[in-house]
């Protein structure tokens, strides 16, 4: 057909007849003709039949049609017999647009639908150039192009290109770098060949880049590899992302904020559910963020699921989370709590899973360890927490008791973190003291923190008492199971077999004197075990009685006062160079 395409304030063609059909998009008017466009596009046909007669120039609207002007422009051309260039700049739109106006081979043969169908899967899909550029341009086509499956075809092009073998595959034109100064433990993998596509991806759609992600799980590719891709995604989309959100002044975030909120979102839900994926710290300032964006909760119950079962790796600092609510403490004692208890729960987990499957042995220390650093960050974080005036005593008793007693070999952190809460503290009465107190296992402190206590006036009387006896204790068994020891180290040779032997036996062999003498020697160790005993009980008395002494005075009692009348009531000169 002869004619010529013509551009003003609206789109018109031209030719030997007036133009009897004037159709409306997004703004734009285009003149066309009845009989061109009603051989190739469906719809229109349809209003057209639809409409009563009457007016020589018809008149349709297609305001919601996907594409625009544009690809209706292209649309129409192709029904007028032009020649179309398809570029994978608008292949998407005209395939949405055909679909739309119902361009399909019921009209004619070789119509648009099947046309640009044939483009997307012999030029578009085997191309990861083109597969990225399309699914950008899919942003502006919801929900056209999922339903056409443009957006999952799109995907699993790219995460079949990204699974397959660098060399395997022509590397893109932009190269992926890191943009944090910092190295992170994953720096080697970050920049590895198997990450070439990290940047192309990062340019996506926040749902779009979820759907690659979900592609890239079911082709098998790594966790680590996605909790990378990840990171890199965040880094981009969120680039002040240890930063406070922009927040109105009525405390309200922002449309910024809003759309960072869908993005943190977007990301808690495409984390991988393998442990390690990504590291600790990045889930903890995702926390952050999520937090003060007031995401969803089901989002930072997630997180914090998540970063629980990876405690051992945070850093304290990360931990600091200021308080949601503005007249209770500094910082937020319920999440730290809640932190802990998912690293027990994971913990628990993982022992069971291990003895189940006959791993317990070799896994022991790899948990014994975890437990040993996730005891360690708890308490120094009492420890900077404590000096918070406004931390009631109750939530820092508990998170001191989160964790099993087993996780800590050394109670010397938990002392100084008791210490600073008492210093910072000094209202509190005596039994809430003691019961702070007890929080901490007098076996597990070592000499010099024991000293420190024994001098501190803080402590309250009655603890730095048990303290004492607790190490007297200790040292006495300790004394006891030399001397044992000792005795048994000094029995002969020949001896020490008979002890091992049936008397009975023994006494046919070699003869009633030999029996004799194992009776004696497993008499003399019996009276030692029974020494040992009564002397035990005399400690206990001896305890007792102090405690009574304590709890009679009625006048004010320093720790030096207690420790001379300790002495005189033992008989020896106690004082703090003993310790």
């Amino acid at each position: 057909m002869a004619g010529k395409l013509m551009y003003c304030s609206f789109r018109y063609v031209t030719d030997d007849n007036p133009s009897d059909l004037l159709i409306r998009v997004g703004g734009t008017n285009f003149h066309l003709h009845q009989n061109p466009m009603v051989s190739r596009c469906g719809t229109v046909k349809g209003i057209i039949e639809d409409s009563s007669g009457g007016s020589e120039l018809r008149v349709i609207e297609l305001d919601d049609i996907p594409g625009g002007p544009d690809a209706f422009m292209l649309a129409a051309k192709f029904c007028y017999g032009f020649a179309i260039d398809l570029t994978p700049s608008n292949i998407a739109g005209l395939r949405c647009a055909s679909e739309y106006l119902d361009m399909t081979e019921d009209l004619q043969e070789g119509n648009l639908a099947v046309k640009t169908e044939a483009f997307l899967s012999y030029v578009v899909f085997s191309s990861w150039k083109n597969a990225v550029a399309v699914l950008k341009s899919c942003e502006s086509l919801s929900p056209w192009a999922e339903n056409l499956q443009i957006v999952r075809r799109c995907s699993e092009s790219i995460a079949w290109k990204a699974c397959a073998r660098p060399k395997e595959m022509k590397r893109s034109s932009s190269t992926w770098s890191s943009s944090s100064e910092e190295r992170s433990p994953r720096s080697d993998l970050l920049q590895a060949p198997t990450h070439w596509w990290f940047e192309d991806v990062s340019t996506l759609r926040d749902d779009h880049f979820a759907k690659v992600v979900t592609a890239m799980e079911l082709k098998g590719m790594r966790s680590d590899l996605i909790g990378a891709a990840i990171m890199n995604y965040a880094s981009t989309c969120l680039p002040d992302l240890c930063k406070r959100a922009a927040i109105n002044a009525d405390g309200n975030p922002n449309a910024q904020s809003r759309d960072r909120r869908l993005i943190v979102e977007s990301l808690v839900a495409m984390i991988p559910a393998t442990k390690n994926c990504v590291p600790c710290t990045f889930l903890l300032q995702l926390l952050r963020t999520a937090k003060t964006l007031q995401v969803e909760p089901a989002a930072i119950v997630e997180l914090e699921k998540r970063v629980g079962m990876q405690l051992e790796q945070a850093n304290l600092p990360d931990l600091l989370l200021p308080s949601d609510r503005e007249s209770e403490a500094l910082y937020d004692i319920d999440l730290m709590q809640r932190l802990v208890e998912h690293f027990v729960d994971q913990e628990r987990t993982e022992m069971s899973a291990s003895e189940k499957h006959g791993y317990g042995v070799c896994s022991g220390p790899i948990r014994t360890s975890s437990k040993a650093k996730v005891a360690e960050l708890l308490d120094g974080y009492l420890a900077e927490v404590s000096t918070d005036r406004n931390l009631p005593l109750a939530k820092f008793k508990v998170l001191a008791r989160a964790l099993p007693e087993s996780a800590r070999t050394c109670d010397d952190d938990l002392y100084r973190a008791v210490d600073s809460y008492l210093k910072v503290h000094p209202a509190l009465a005596a039994h809430e003291r003691m019961r702070l107190c007890q929080v901490m296992d007098c076996r597990k402190l070592s000499v010099d923190a024991c000293a420190h206590a024994v001098k501190n006036e803080r402590l309250p009387i009655r603890f730095a008492i048990q303290l004492l006896f607790s190490k007297q204790v200790t040292m006495t068994d300790s004394i006891a199971g030399s001397w044992i020891e000792g005795a048994h180290s000094m029995i002969p040779t020949k001896q020490r077999l008979l002890l091992q032997r049936d008397p009975r036996t023994q006494c046919s062999q070699e003869g009633s004197v030999a029996a004799a003498e194992v009776n004696k020697l497993s008499f003399e160790l019996e009276n030692m075990k029974a020494k040992h005993s009564e002397l035990r009980r005399d400690m206990d008395g001896l305890h007792r009685a102090l405690e009574e002494m304590s709890s009679s005075s009625s006048k004010p009692t320093t720790h030096s006062s207690v420790w001379a009348r300790v002495g005189r009531k033992l008989g020896i000169r106690v004082g703090l160079s003993s310790m």
